[in-house]
């Protein structure tokens, strides 16, 4: 049995001061020191918070060998910024880039606090088996836990994609889950929509509304906006992630509430490309369910809550529009969905909950309590965000910043496969 002692918990629901967690590959025990029963191998957390690890509601892990790339940009609008740079990059993935930019997103996101991704793929030159692909660096290599899907798009093999999300969803267990995954409604046209709804019963992962072109396309070719067009081929199915929807209108708010399907918020990205901000209040007012995600833009998820805080502030044109229980329940509704399909209880530190904690050094400067540990934490901990330790499943996959993996053999390689792609590029 493990331990961590001397912790000072926080879970976004409690601060509790001294304290040990007895774990395998859940939590066995929770209490204070002055009670602790010792353990076979433990870690020392004294001066650190001892929290629950990241949930990452939407990314997209083929991004990892967009940095540093060399490409001519010009773009104009949002489909250009498709069609100029990520569609020009997925459409040569293949196995080693796959499997190299998930070994190497897997690293980043473990340093930044990370223990579970949702990750919406896409690789024009390996469809089938790169989900597994994905599953062998991340899950098997790494050590975290991933819900992966194949972006099925017109611009590829469209059974191939089908294909590769239904037998991808066959097999699954606490550590990875599928979910069946669609690119966006300007890459996908009536026939394709039609065909995975007759052959899929389940929730779906699709890009809706990013920007206004993706709307413009739908309601001048089918004569609906983007949810309208889901919801008529029954695509809006409970659990489903709705990646953005920021330029949708109140009634699409209602048909995804109704629906109980989920919005990834992805602010970073959103302001990255300049196609807008998510209404929230708007969200809120409509019951829909938001969680938080990247969209593949980097991998310091601290970051990405603190951009998530300020501009749904800044977009609400009051310090009150978004405030931080706003904040906590975003976070909780991540591992609530992440909860739904990977079988397994995250997000608080007590018995029975998964063992998936990350250790972040922290020496407040002003009094910290049960009251006001969420301010700490976002005014504090996420402004230095740091994890000496990650832990997913019980097993230590960081200890003292440094990670249980040959780091610097793997970015050689990864290296050199990147260079490969982008003079394929050229």
């Amino acid at each position: 049995m493990k331990a961590i002692i001397n912790a000072n918990i926080f879970d976004y629901e409690n601060y509790i001061e001294n304290q040990y967690i007895l774990f395998e590959n859940q939590i066995i025990e929770v209490g204070a020191m002055e009670n602790y029963p010792g353990a076979l191998y433990e870690i020392n957390a004294k001066n650190s918070i001892v929290m629950p690890g990241f949930v990452v509601g939407h990314t997209h892990i083929y991004s990892t060998f967009a940095r540093g790339i060399n490409l001519s940009f010009s773009p104009k609008n949002f489909k250009d910024i498709l069609e100029q740079l990520w569609w020009k990059i997925d459409a040569k993935l293949g196995k080693d880039e796959i499997f190299y930019s998930a070994l190497v997103a897997g690293i980043e996101f473990l340093k930044s606090g990370v223990t579970t991704v949702f990750d919406h793929h896409a690789s024009g030159a390996l469809i089938r088996n790169s989900l597994n692909t994905l599953k062998e660096a991340l899950i098997d290599n790494i050590g975290l836990r991933g819900i992966f899907c194949f972006e099925t798009s017109d611009r590829f093999p469209v059974r191939k994609c089908i294909d590769e999300n239904l037998e991808f969803l066959q097999n699954n267990s606490q550590m990875y889950a599928g979910i069946f995954g669609l690119h966006a409604s300007l890459s996908l046209s009536d026939k394709t929509l039609k065909t995975i709804a007759e052959e899929y019963n389940g929730p779906i992962h699709i890009h809706v509304a990013e920007s206004i072109d993706d709307v413009d396309y739908s309601v001048s070719n089918y004569g609906l906006t983007v949810v309208e067009r889901l919801n008529k081929f029954g695509l809006l199915r409970k659990n489903s992630i709705l990646a953005h929807c920021v330029h949708v209108s109140e009634k699409e708010l209602g048909l995804i509430s109704k629906n109980n399907c989920y919005v990834a918020l992805n602010v970073s990205s959103n302001m990255n490309n300049a196609v807008g901000l998510p209404n929230y209040k708007k969200m809120k007012t409509f019951n829909v369910k938001t969680i938080v995600g990247n969209d593949g833009l980097g991998f310091n998820f601290a970051r990405e809550l603190l951009a998530l805080l300020f501009s749904m502030k800044l977009n609400g044109h009051s310090p009150l529009a978004f405030n931080l229980n706003d904040l906590k329940n975003v976070i909780t509704n991540t591992y609530e969905i992440a909860q739904y399909y990977l079988n397994v209880k995250l997000g608080r530190i007590l018995p029975g909950y998964a063992a998936d904690f990350v250790i972040v050094p922290y020496t407040p400067p002003t009094p910290i309590d049960k009251t006001n540990a969420f301010s700490h934490f976002v005014y504090g901990i996420l402004d230095n965000f740091k994890p000496s330790h990650g832990i997913v499943n019980g097993k230590i996959l960081m200890e003292n910043h440094k990670i249980n993996l040959q780091v610097n053999e793997i970015y050689s390689i990864a290296r050199k496969i990147a260079q490969r792609l982008w003079e394929s590029l050229i």
